[in-house]
């Protein structure tokens, strides 16, 4: 899938196809499970492979939504500073 997506030149906001929308939410919600793994992690054991999964799985989420964005047309939402969405 990232073969067929063009470089990154700017952030992506989520948004664009609703498939690709919940995407980009599903991935928020892994980083979020993330970021309470890794403060658990520093107070107690955290398996090393368990982190590495949600950071990969956020990386897969966040291909898999600008792809969808490519395949219907809808494009991705691009942050541009000092402008509107």
């Amino acid at each position: 899938m990232n073969a067929e997506l063009t470089p990154l030149t700017s952030f992506i906001l989520p948004g664009g196809a609703p498939a690709a929308a919940q995407l980009h939410l599903a991935r928020s919600t892994v980083r979020r499970a993330e970021r309470e793994c890794w403060a658990l992690a520093a107070e107690d054991h955290v398996n090393g492979p368990v982190l590495q999964y949600l950071n990969r799985l956020s990386d897969h989420l966040f291909v898999m939504a600008r792809w969808i964005n490519l395949k219907t047309g809808a494009g991705d939402v691009l942050w541009k500073p000092g402008g509107e969405r």
